[in-house]
């Protein structure tokens, strides 16, 4: 009896564990790793322990403040009014819920690790507000709920331009997050109501009505749902959404001119493009319909070695056309915005990389790595997250961007739409903020991986696991490091089960050097990264893994086909790409006026910039004189260089310190 027993716990803990994963793919057949629970990791110290203390003490609040208010953000009062407890008109985009329900699940995945009571008062009593708002058939829109109110007309997924499905999605994604972080059905049980909802609409809607689903978020959402509650109508829903993309007259901005498994290229709107690709990869973990994934690879190829930049950026213009128009059929040609452009077009005073673009390619190669354990995706996984993405929040994280430009000057010509620099609130699209606070809220979850036989550590920072294997068996261990400002990490074995477990340490793909030591004795050398290693012991508690990545400045350049940045490098170290910004040059110098030799010797220098943690990079470049370019579009090359001394910032570090000029790139003295 007494073993009956232990078995049905072991059951129940191992339910309990996948189950609570970010992204759950532990019952998805076709996904080989699945994640660690919300809160299984404990940030300790260094790096990431700084900027959740960051994203704790002054992300969340803010956002929550901004969200609740009558006067900055009328997302919640649009819940309120729609629930009947306030009166007035709907106010702000019709995306304005979808960014209320990101705040709630910054706030969940909050909660997950410190189980503060506040935020959990904070969520129950905003889930009780949209609980009121929602109309007993399951639909919860705020735009359309209200209008009625004055109207009385129902209009349902009818604006090719509207936001209901995104909304949806979000709200489907956040519950699941809360469900998970406080084991409440509470808010599952109104995103089961919507997505029921979802069926029984897109089994009547026109083909037309079916395809307005503009940046679908809630493809990512249905399936979590699916993986949630294990109905298998949210699995055929998702099925039909996929099959019904270009079977009537789309866009390339919206990624749907064509059935999806007709891509051959990504064009059009980057942060639309990034969610497509992130849900269908949740579709693919459950079906395993290879040709989903062959468009997904081909998709991959295209963003990241065409596409993306080397800050992990996604979506080169503001505006644009088509690449798949001509001049000679102008009938074909489309209008795209904040857009993927064509093959290497990448600017970089005018780059929009709009953060919600890169947070979207975390999304998905966090999926991809899910589904094939293979390295590359964790490369791409980190370097966005440690540059185009963290670049979207203020050191003290109450400021942000929308866009990420790998350049600015403040002589620039003309004005962008998003220029100004960082804001605590941006009026015109503030979706970019609960993005990167949810984002940043959850890092933990992207650190670890379980495998059907062992653990892999995808990313590395100093923390506490502790979680449980595929088999139930516990594990807990702790990472101790600096990284990224350095390579050395030691992994201390706390607790393992009594037989071999394998941990899979990722070696990243710009590493072209490791060591690996178990208890002080050298197991491996490892000359190319890029790839998982595996170490494979009966472990003991006490037992010590270190990993040393050689971590060298290195000058990067681009392909030649990339006409910006033709004869140009930019500075990277380990995962962090680095930049120039005047603020950190002589009164007079210019950073566009700088060029670096080849031969530079740099220095790492620890910093500070408003409070936060950097490691910053001194060495000798040269000067060109400053040469007064307003009247001017051509001169003389001027060959006369004298030495100078520069310190670079990480890149995600920039615009801390007033209006400044910046750039990523600068021209390679070849020596």
């Amino acid at each position: 009896m007494k073993k009956s027993i232990i078995i049905l716990f072991t059951l129940i803990a191992v339910k309990t564990d996948a189950q609570n994963a970010l992204v759950n793919t532990a019952t998805s057949p076709y996904a080989k790793l699945s994640g660690v629970g919300v809160g299984d990791v404990q940030w300790t110290k260094g790096f990431w322990a700084e900027r959740f203390a960051i994203c704790r003490d002054s992300m969340v609040p803010h956002l929550w403040r901004t969200y609740t208010s009558k006067d900055i953000c009328y997302s919640f009062q649009n819940f309120r009014i729609a629930a009947g407890l306030d009166t007035g008109h709907f106010r702000g985009p019709s995306f304005h819920d979808g960014d209320f329900y990101k705040t709630l699940e910054a706030v969940a995945a909050m909660y997950a690790t410190t189980k503060d009571r506040q935020l959990d008062k904070w969520m129950d009593d905003a889930i009780a507000v949209i609980s009121k708002a929602q109309l007993p058939d399951g639909y919860i829109y705020t735009k359309s709920i209200i209008e009625k109110k004055s109207t009385g007309e129902t209009k349902m997924f009818d604006d090719r331009l509207s936001f209901e499905a995104y909304d949806f999605g979000h709200l489907m994604t956040a519950a699941c997050v809360h469900y998970r972080a406080t084991g409440k059905t509470s808010f599952l049980d109104i995103a089961k109501k919507a997505t029921d909802f979802l069926i029984g609409f897109y089994n009547t809607a026109t083909p037309e009505q079916a395809r307005n689903a503009i940046c679908p978020s809630h493809y990512m959402g249905i399936i979590e749902m699916y993986r949630t509650t294990r109905d298998p109508r949210y699995l055929t829903l998702m099925k039909k959404l996929i099959d019904i993309r270009g079977t009537v007259e789309g866009t390339d901005d919206n990624s749907d001119r064509e059935p999806f498994r007709e891509m051959d290229k990504v064009v059009g709107h980057a942060v639309r493009a990034n969610y497509l690709f992130a849900g269908v990869s949740d579709l693919y973990a459950e079906t395993g319909d290879q040709s989903l994934m062959m468009t997904l690879n081909k998709m991959w190829d295209n963003v990241v070695n065409h596409k993306m930049y080397v800050t992990g950026g996604c979506g080169s213009l503001y505006d644009g056309v088509s690449v798949d128009g001509t001049s000679y059929k102008p009938d074909s040609v489309q209008k795209i915005h904040q857009a993927y452009g064509r093959d290497y077009q990448l600017p970089n005073l005018t780059a929009h990389n709009e953060t919600c673009a890169n947070i979207g390619n975390v999304l998905w190669n966090w999926r991809m790595l899910q589904l094939t354990g293979d390295a590359k995706y964790a490369d791409v996984v980190e370097l966005a997250l440690y540059n185009s993405v963290l670049s979207g929040v203020s050191m003290d994280g109450n400021k942000f961007f929308y866009t990420n430009p790998l350049a600015a000057s403040t002589e620039f010509p003309y004005h962008l739409r998003w220029e100004g620099g960082r804001s605590p609130y941006i009026s015109k699209s503030n979706c970019c903020p609960p993005n990167t606070v949810r984002t940043i809220a959850e890092v933990s979850n992207y650190i670890y991986s379980i495998s059907k036989d062992g653990i892999y550590i995808n990313m590395y920072g100093s923390n506490r696991l502790s979680t449980h294997l595929n088999d139930g068996g516990e594990i807990r261990l702790e990472q101790q490091t600096n990284y990224p400002w350095d390579g050395n990490i030691i992994i201390q074995i706390q607790q393992a089960p009594s037989k071999e477990i394998p941990i899979y340490l990722r070696i990243p793909g710009w590493c072209k050097k490791a060591n690996i030591k178990i208890n002080g004795k050298v197991i491996s050398q490892v000359t190319k990264g890029g790839k998982y290693y595996i170490v494979q012991s009966i472990w003991k508690t006490g037992d010590k893994i270190e990993l040393q990545l050689d971590m060298p400045v290195t000058l990067l350049e681009s392909n030649p086909l990339v006409e910006e940045t033709k004869n140009q490098v930019t500075v990277k170290r380990g995962p962090i790409v680095y930049c120039l910004e005047s603020v950190d040059l002589k009164p007079g110098q210019k950073v566009f006026d700088i060029s670096i030799p080849a031969n530079t010797q740099w220095q790492t220098v620890p910093a500070k910039i408003d409070n936060g943690s950097i490691m910053a990079l001194e060495g000798t470049a040269r000067i060109v004189q400053h040469y007064d370019w307003k009247n001017s579009l051509y001169r003389e090359v001027n060959t006369k260089l004298a030495p100078v001394s520069i310190k670079m910032i990480p890149y995600y570090a920039w615009a801390n310190r007033g209006e400044t000029d910046m750039t990523v790139w600068l021209p390679l003295i070849r020596q």
